[in-house]
């Protein structure tokens, strides 16, 4: 068990809720960072570089009193990184490639606590079966994921009929590899 109070750099209500399912007690402070990565990374040094930015923002603005966790989730696709969707028709073109095909879900994690840092990132690999255009279109619909890395949420109506198979950690499609961050925290 980890006891210590930490602060989660993230609005992510999913973050949110995989944090309290482990029973860690947290505040929320979130500071605007872009989400823009240097040329010529890897994809894992990618996730954890959005990760690090969310995490020093945090520092600099609420100062470092606590640890900070930040996390910043990828999706990636035929080695091209997958964003949030901008809108509708982007949501479903995102699906629409992600149909029958196996993609990463890459987690960086961030953790910084008076001057030292521990990062990550982890790596699960998703399986959709192919999915019809109408059920893309009533995912979208529906379930509007345009705050979500690859227009989708594991947890969701198309991760339950969509999903053929998952390799890894399910909570890091969630977007965070919660029993990997306990560990870290407890290294702090």
């Amino acid at each position: 068990m980890f006891t210590q109070k930490i602060i989660l750099a993230s609005q992510s209500p999913r973050r949110k809720q995989l944090l309290e399912w482990a029973e860690i007690d947290f505040d929320v402070i979130v500071s605007a960072t872009d989400e823009s990565f240097p040329p010529g990374i890897s994809f894992d040094e990618t996730a954890i570089y959005i990760a690090r930015n969310k995490a020093l923002a945090v520092v600099e603005t609420s100062g470092d009193q606590l640890p900070v966790l930040a996390a910043d989730t990828i999706v990636v696709c035929d080695e091209t990184v997958i964003g949030k969707p901008v809108d509708r028709v982007d949501a479903i073109r995102i699906l629409k490639q992600l149909s029958g095909k196996q993609h990463k879900v890459i987690t960086g994690v961030v953790i910084l606590d008076k001057g030292r840092e521990l990062c990550f990132a982890d790596t699960t690999l998703v399986d959709f079966h192919p999915l019809t255009d109408e059920q893309v279109a009533y995912y979208v619909d529906h379930y509007k994921p345009y705050d979500k890395a690859g227009a989708y949420a594991i947890q969701e109506w198309i991760g339950v009929t969509g999903i053929k198979s998952i390799h890894g950690d399910f909570y890091n499609v969630m977007g965070l590899p919660v029993s990997r961050v306990i560990q870290q925290l407890n290294m702090l």
